[in-house]
Formats: C-alpha cells, sequence, structure tokens
C-alpha cells in the first residue's frame, strides 16, 4: 500500500480532511485495517449529518493540519501520536461560521510483504472522564462561607488577574473578558495555572474567572470554587474548579462567590455561560464548555478543552463519548457580585 510509515499516515490525515465535509467514511477502507474504528467514525459521521440537516447548516470547505507529536519504530511496526488542527466552515441561512478542534489519535502502522499498512488507530483524550469513584463535593453553607479572596496565591499573577485585588468591592461579570480568554486559549495552556490531561472544567473556571467571577475560598477541597497552583505534592484548588461533575454540583448549589442558575433549554443561555454533560444519563457529568458565541439560528457555540474547541456547536452530537441517553445541564452565569 505504502513505502513508508509516513506516507502511510500523511494519506489518512488527507482523506480524513475530506470525509469531514463530505462524510464518505469508506474512503478509508483501503488504508485503514481497523474495522472498529471505522464503524466507531462512521457512527459520528452520521450522527454530524443529521445534526447538519436539522440545522439548515451546509458544509462550505473543510481544512486539516497534522502534527506527529511522538513516533516510536520497532522492527516492522511504527505507533505514531498524531495530531490533527481541524477547521471547517460551513453556511447556514447565509451566514458563514469556521469551527476548530484539535484531536489526537494513536495509530499503529505495520509493514505488510513490503507494503505499509494503518492496522490500528484510536482517539486520545477524549471528552469520556474515565471510569471511577467520583471526588466529594459538599454544598457549603452559607453561615460557614468564608473569604471570598484567596489568601495566597503563589501561581497567579495579580497583573493578569487584578480581580483578585479588587474583590472587595462590587463585581460584575464581564462576559466579553471571559469569551476573550476562552479565544485567546482554546488551543492552549496558560502557564499561569496548572494544565491537566482531563482539562475541559479547568479551563472552564480560568474562562470564569478571567470575566471577573469571584473565588469562593474555603480551603477546603470538596466545598467552594478557588485555585491556588501546587506546593510541592499538595494540590491547592477545589474539586470544583477542575471536576466536571463537581462544579455541576456547586453551580447547582453555590450561594456565595461564583453563582449561576439553572435554565431548562440551551436558547436560555448567554455568552460566558456553562454547559454540563452527562453522556451516558447517569447524572455524572463528565464533561464542561463555556458559550462563546451563536449560530445563525441563535444557538450556542462552545470553546473547550480536552478535546480543544472553538465555536463547536452545543449539543456534541459530533463526539465519540456522545450517546443517545446525553443529558445537559445549562447554567446563565450570576452577572452580580458584593
Amino acid at each position: 500500500m505504502f513505502a513508508n510509515w509516513k506516507s502511510a499516515v500523511y494519506e489518512y490525515a488527507h482523506r480524513r480532511n475530506r470525509l469531514e465535509t463530505d462524510g464518505d467514511v469508506g474512503q478509508l477502507v483501503p488504508i485503514v485495517r481497523d474495522d472498529k474504528f471505522v464503524r466507531r467514525l462512521e457512527h459520528r459521521l452520521r450522527r454530524m449529518q443529521t445534526s447538519r440537516e436539522d440545522r439548515g447548516v451546509a458544509p462550505l470547505r473543510s481544512e486539516t493540519g497534522m502534527k506527529i507529536r511522538t513516533s516510536e519504530l520497532s522492527g516492522q511496526e511504527a505507533v505514531v501520536e498524531l495530531e490533527l488542527r481541524l477547521g471547517a466552515e460551513y453556511e447556514q441561512l447565509g451566514r458563514t461560521i469556521r469551527e476548530e478542534r484539535m484531536e489526537r489519535e494513536r495509530i499503529t502502522v505495520a509493514k505488510k510483504r513490503s507494503q505499509w499498512v494503518i492496522t490500528g488507530v484510536s482517539p486520545i483524550s477524549g471528552e469520556r472522564r474515565p471510569a471511577g469513584p467520583l471526588p466529594p463535593f459538599a454544598p457549603l453553607d452559607p453561615d460557614e462561607a468564608g473569604d471570598s479572596r484567596p489568601k495566597s496565591v503563589p501561581y497567579l499573577n495579580y497583573n493578569v488577574v487584578p480581580v483578585l485585588a479588587t474583590s472587595e468591592r462590587r463585581v460584575r461579570y464581564d462576559r466579553a473578558k471571559a469569551q476573550r480568554y476562552a479565544e485567546t486559549w482554546w488551543n492552549g495552556a496558560n502557564p499561569q495555572y496548572l494544565h491537566f490531561e482531563v482539562d475541559c472544567t479547568n479551563f472552564v473556571s480560568q474562562c470564569l474567572f478571567a470575566g471577573g467571577a469571584p473565588m469562593n475560598y474555603t480551603g477546603k477541597r470538596e466545598s467552594g470554587w478557588w485555585y491556588q497552583g501546587k506546593d510541592g505534592s499538595r494540590e491547592l484548588w477545589s474539586y470544583s474548579w477542575a471536576v466536571a461533575h463537581s462544579l455541576s454540583a456547586y453551580l447547582s448549589s453555590s450561594r456565595g462567590g461564583l453563582r449561576a442558575e439553572t435554565v431548562d433549554s440551551p436558547q436560555r443561555l448567554a455568552i460566558g455561560d456553562v454547559i454540563c454533560y452527562d453522556w451516558d444519563g447517569d447524572g455524572r457529568f463528565q464533561h464542561n464548555t463555556i458559550v462563546t458565541g451563536f449560530d445563525a439560528a441563535g444557538m450556542p457555540l462552545v470553546n473547550a478543552h480536552t478535546v480543544d474547541s472553538r465555536m463547536r456547536y452545543w449539543d456534541y452530537r459530533d463526539s465519540y463519548a456522545w450517546t443517545p441517553n446525553t443529558r445537559y445541564r445549562f447554567f446563565h452565569i450570576a452577572d452580580d457580585y458584593s
């Protein structure tokens, strides 16, 4: 099929780019000998096409940038970690919208009778949180609410996040600032913060904080909403700052610091609001996004980390993590704090 493993990988990326627009997964069959992955991708693409039809969206063009992050060659086999930067433009009601996302895949390429062929493809860092016990979360009694100003923030620069220095004054959540932060860092890690392998909630928390939402510092990881960085091996942040389910629980019950109202539909959201995703419909929220725009029909578009995404349609039917049981929780972030 291919004279070397790199040629196989480059051709794979080229064909992936085409199917983002035409949805024809059949073009991968001659070069990918991983039926399970091809079927999984086919189901995902069908959901994308159905979503586009429901929204009245017409794909215009797509481009795929490819970067080989790591490669290991052992005899007749190469294992490659591939980063794909996918950009797509579509037309809806006379308006052109551009969506971007970064995906990583582990690709195995094997030499068969002097030719190289792809024998395995597996997505890396999907939006589904690994199975395991959820961290504890205890809603804070309003009578026990602590100072919303952190006692020490060794890894944050007051010039970068000046709201820390002014948290005693009346604060208004600046949705435009939250949006700008989400646009600046959608595919990168702000060095002022730690970056996690599953980073969706950490990213959303940073966006909210950049918009002026006040921390609720309790010093207890299972309560409040706060971040201080790391002191040696000590993790100094609340679970609600970095764990999807804990942030959903916090926003559902908070009466101090960052607050939100649960609303019943995505149409009631505004820029800077938050969507939480329960992929299996079992009450366990595994992913969070922040609203950064709206499509031509007025439905939210979101930015996110883990699978870094920009202006992605809110329902995530294009995600490998999505199931027919998926449930959402919509939070409208409070505007005023004193």
